[in-house]
């Protein structure tokens, strides 16, 4: 008698326990009747009859997916080997379980092409310097292409770009000669500031001879102040000039009186030839 009562009482507690179901705060489950789509139900308690009912339930958290690395050849025909970070969710639990098989598997697939292409269309400075735009561009492409899976991404990071040795090389000698460049141009614009201040300088100091004086004791001071054997002394041209007219001596004319005629010898003419 008791075995009796035993057996339909352990059935109905399976059939009860098969029956409920407890999602939490973070889950989603879409119910089917007889294979038809019929409500997203949860979180909290979700009643449903077995063998007539099913219910797939979908983690609305955000999922964080590793992009497995890709060989990109970039717009300049370089290749390297990029790897990405992707983060995105499931906004509509339908559409995600409806409109696509397995949509974590599609997503991954999704980004891996686009990430191929994305890349492909840029040259290897613009992927080593302008990241941040080409995760902008990448969110956006698969994001619009999810849509309707009922995903969002919420972000792309590019992790790495590697590249061979002889690229690495081939950038280090690029970047040395960059830098020597900027030197080069630095240096120049330099000596321009510099002349165009001593074109300054030379024409206060033409301009006051007391300016051009001073010039000359302090140049001298500066020399006292070093222990050299060999002194340069600055002299203006003025005084240059007066040595060498006291040099030449008197011109002609000037020194022994009048110069005389010579003496006529007798018996001839005036320009007659002895």
């Amino acid at each position: 008698m008791f075995i009796s009562w035993l057996v339909p009482v352990v059935l109905i507690l399976l059939l009860i326990a098969a029956s409920i179901r407890i999602l939490p705060e973070y889950k989603r489950g879409v119910v089917f009747f007889l294979g038809r789509f019929q409500a997203v139900k949860g979180p909290g308690l979700v009643i449903i009859i077995p063998l007539v009912q099913k219910m797939q339930i979908v983690d609305l958290r955000v999922i964080t997916m590793d992009v497995p690395e890709q060989d990109v050849i970039s717009k300049d025909n370089v290749t390297v080997r990029v790897n990405a970070v992707l983060y995105f969710r499931v906004v509509d639990a339908e559409k995600a379980i409806i409109q696509v098989e397995h949509f974590v598997t599609a997503t991954s697939q999704l980004a891996q092409t686009t990430l191929r292409s994305v890349l492909g269309k840029h040259d290897l400075d613009e992927m080593l310097s302008e990241r941040d735009k080409l995760n902008d561009d990448i969110q956006e492409i698969i994001d619009s292409s999810a849509e309707s899976w009922g995903i969002k991404v919420a972000n792309v990071e590019i992790k790495h770009v590697d590249l061979d040795e002889s690229m690495i090389r081939a950038i280090a000698r690029q970047a040395e000669a960059e830098r020597e460049r900027r030197a080069k141009v630095i240096h120049a614009e330099g000596e321009l500031q510099a002349s165009k201040k001593l074109v300054e300088a030379a024409n206060v100091m033409s301009e006051n001879s007391a300016a051009l004086q001073l010039r000359y004791l302090q140049t001298m001071s500066d020399m006292s102040n070093r222990n050299a054997s060999t002194i340069v002394f600055p002299l203006p041209m003025d005084i240059m000039e007066a040595f060498k007219s006291m040099s030449r001596g008197p011109g002609p004319g000037k020194a022994g009186g009048s110069q005389q005629e010579p003496e006529q010898e007798p018996g001839l003419e005036p320009g007659q030839e002895p």
